[in-house]
């Protein structure tokens, strides 16, 4: 699934590009056939995107960003114009070669000016936007794009309350800067398993994250079960990463609760995609009950009736719990994997 979401970003950001590069051709090359500027504007563009994605010379990209800012962008300028020449040389011989294009050979392979300059504020556009997604979430940056929300909306979703256990221990011993290190590796290992699944991960408070689903799509092959039990597979398949970056193995507790809420766009100079309602309060009363009930993943009854669970996930009914602020008791079942089950079972017998 991750990978086909990558294919599919890729292939679109391609057409976007490509689709660059006509534009330019059609304003200053009326004549020309439309496919030169698409391969051009591919040639020159693409790089510059896989190098910011630190697809491609990742450490260059990593030492320019501990930069002074100053620096930064001078660097940035000159790396790029590098990027662009050498794609547009090749693009340039590439057509030569083949006989699609006329011209010498070096109109057809040094990098103008004027084509520099274009491609440099195509591809910033394009960045910026990327950013931007990726900073408010793809869910809410389209909400926000659309007015989605811009009117009160009542909704059905579902969310993940996920909770880093013993954050405040790791910072008494390590420091505030080595915890909120500690903390950002922790929140980009679930990045991808929330992409993966189709989730939003909507804020984070402290050492927790809150991850969202409309409710369809949330039960739809349990995705909102399946992302938190690959976020825990894949910190623990990483384990011996986590333990020489820093000492342990990030430990986490997760709740799982669904239903109706109202969804409203709010802020003035800041805007924001906010859920109220019982649900979104439950679903954080439900996560305090992992500590008290000693369970890693717990889930509500509502929730785990309204999804088919993977069969490699076993229940454990634990009844109805009174949950702090809501009147009725909330029925609440844990899961676990079979395989965790076992473990749990060996080390109880040892």
């Amino acid at each position: 699934m991750g990978i086909l979401h990558s294919i599919r970003n890729w292939t679109l950001t391609s057409l976007v590009v490509a689709s660059t590069g006509v534009i330019y051709g059609k304003i200053f090359f009326h004549e020309a056939p439309l496919y030169i500027g698409a391969v051009f504007a591919l040639f020159c563009g693409m790089p510059l995107l896989a190098f910011e994605r630190r697809m491609i010379l990742p450490r260059l990209n990593v030492w320019m960003h501990r930069l002074p800012t100053p620096a930064f962008i001078l660097s940035a300028l000159i790396v790029d114009f590098i990027l662009m020449s050498a794609g547009y040389a090749v693009a340039g011989s590439l057509m030569k070669l083949l006989g699609l294009v006329d011209g010498t050979w070096e109109q057809l392979t040094l990098l103008k000016f004027d084509v520099y300059l274009y491609a440099v504020l195509v591809t910033a556009v394009i960045i910026f936007i990327g950013r931007v997604r990726e900073l408010l979430g793809r869910d809410v940056f389209l909400s926000l794009l659309t007015g989605r929300y811009r009117n009160p909306t009542q909704e059905e979703r579902v969310f993940l309350f996920i909770d880093l256990v013993g954050s405040t221990a790791f910072a008494e011993e390590h420091g505030d800067l080595k915890t909120q290190e500690f903390l950002g590796a922790v929140f980009a290992a679930m990045a991808e398993p929330v992409r993966r699944h189709k989730g939003a991960i909507d804020d984070y408070i402290g050492d927790a994250a809150i991850i969202t689903w409309p409710l369809r799509r949330g039960i739809k092959n349990a995705n909102c079960v399946r992302c938190v039990f690959n976020i825990l597979d894949d910190i623990e398949a990483n384990s011996e990463t986590w333990l020489k970056s820093y000492g342990r193995v990030p430990r986490l507790r997760a709740a799982l609760h669904g239903g109706s809420i109202v969804t409203a766009e709010i802020g003035v100079d800041h805007h924001k995609i906010a859920y109220f309602g019982d649900t979104v309060n439950t679903v954080a009363r439900l996560e305090s009950l992992c500590k008290s009930l000693e369970r890693q993943v717990l889930i509500s009854s509502d929730l785990a009736r309204r999804l088919e669970l993977p069969g490699a996930i076993v229940k454990e009914e634990l009844g109805e719990h009174a949950v702090r602020g809501r009147d009725q008791s909330l029925g609440v079942i844990a899961l676990h994997t079979q395989s965790r089950q076992a473990l749990k079972a060996a080390r109880g017998r040892s």
